[in-house]
Order: structure tokens, then sequence, then C-alpha cells
């Protein structure tokens, strides 16, 4: 297994060199930002994830553009309001706004993996998160997501 540090640093690498893609399924482009960048390494602002949920996360990003590049089909879908962080005259707050998660799941490389889109009120959609491979509860029924997809 690679060093943390060595994953994170080249996941962080390559985020950097992500251009936005075309996705069939919305026939437009997901963007990658840096906020995204954020979320892969905390669930919230002030709580980090556990080191080994980043080093899974880091280790497959390289899959997340190939995965938006070829989905025409969309797996799941939620909707709810959030508070969201908005630019308004030079300064910062924070505002309730209406937010689309959109889920796409694909098998790569024998890797099972889900990859989130955000959408803010009808705007710009970007990449939110990956997911590897998901649980099994005691019915041995997949969940797809945990009712969370803000912090999944």
């Amino acid at each position: 297994m690679q060093n943390f540090s060595e994953v994170k640093e080249k996941a962080e690498t390559l985020y950097k060199t992500l251009e936005a893609v075309d996705c069939p399924y919305f026939k437009s482009k997901v963007f990658f930002n840096s906020e995204e960048l954020q979320h892969l390494k905390f669930k919230s602002r002030a709580k980090a994830r556990l080191q080994h949920d980043q080093y899974m996360r880091f280790k497959l990003l390289h899959f997340a553009p190939v995965v938006l590049k070829n989905s025409g089909t969309l797996q799941g879908r939620c909707e709810a309001k959030s508070f969201e962080r908005v630019r308004v005259h030079s300064r910062t707050d924070t505002i309730l706004k209406d937010v689309t998660y959109y889920e796409f799941i694909a098998v790569i490389e024998d890797v099972r993996l889900k990859i989130i889109v955000k959408e803010i009120e009808n705007g710009q959609k970007f990449f939110w998160s990956i997911i590897p491979h998901w649980g099994i509860n005691n019915n041995h029924v997949r969940k797809l997501h945990y009712g969370h997809p803000a912090e999944d």
C-alpha cells in the first residue's frame, strides 16, 4: 500500500489539472473546482474524513472524469435544501439554497464506485464526490447512499 502522503499529493496534483468534462446525461459540462477537493478531505467544514476514507477516494479520483464522460444514465437523484457559501459584494455569506445531487454508478477495472455531481439552484453542475464501493445492509440489499449525499 502506498504512503498516504504520496497518494494525497498525487491526487491533489491530478485534481488541479482536471478540466470540465462533457457529460452525455446532462448534455453539458461538469466542472471540477477547489471546494470539491476539500470535500474529499472533509465531511464538513470542521470534520475531517478518516485517513483510510480519504486514501480510497484519492486512489480512485482518476476515474471521476472517465465515469462522467461516459455516463448516459442517471442512477439516483436527491433534492435538498442546504446552507451554501456564496460571494456577495466582496464578502462570503451562507445562504439556504436548493441543491440537487446526481449519482452515477460505474464498475471500472473491477472497482465499483459512485460519482456524485452537485447542482445549486439550477447553476453549474460540478463534481462533488467519489464513493468507493458501497455497503450492503443486513437484508443483503445494497445501500447506494446513506441519505446524506452532502456528506457521502
